[in-house]
């Protein structure tokens, strides 16, 4: 088997797993897209190799084979400088998330003590003057 036939079917493989992750929700569109890109271009150069030697030449590359590592070492960079602002952008929501909970953590708690404190007060109030019937009277001191 040459080498473009296993690319033809690397890519293949890549695109069902890529719709499959799709269809479940585990990749969201705008990432598959750029996934799905990348295969078709592997496609069109196991399907026509000369392809990737007429770029080489036209760009001034020695070899095809290095204007292909070339191309992968800058889509590699490209995903994870991507990959690196989204982790920003979660890290910075995950963190105000986390404020807003304690927030609203405090609040709830300051709005039970609240209500506790009113609790034991009209309880207070609404006690008789004398003492409570089931309780003992306090002891006298000497």
């Amino acid at each position: 088997m040459s080498v473009y036939a296993t690319a033809l079917g690397i890519s293949f493989l890549t695109v069902a797993a890529i719709v499959f992750l799709m269809r479940s929700r585990r990749i969201r569109e705008k990432y598959a897209a750029a996934w799905i890109l990348l295969a078709v271009a592997v496609v069109v150069v196991g399907v026509f190799p000369d392809v990737l030697a007429t770029v080489a030449r036209f760009l001034g590359v020695q070899t095809p084979i290095n204007l292909l590592f070339l191309v992968g070492v800058v889509i590699l960079l490209v995903v994870s400088v991507q990959f690196s602002v989204e982790i920003s952008k979660l890290e910075e929501e995950t963190r105000t998330l986390a404020e807003e909970v304690a927030l609203l953590r405090r609040d709830l708690e300051d709005g039970l003590d609240a209500h506790a404190r009113r609790r034991a007060r009209r309880r207070r109030a609404a006690r008789p003057a004398v003492g409570h019937p089931h309780r003992r009277p306090p002891p006298s001191q000497p």
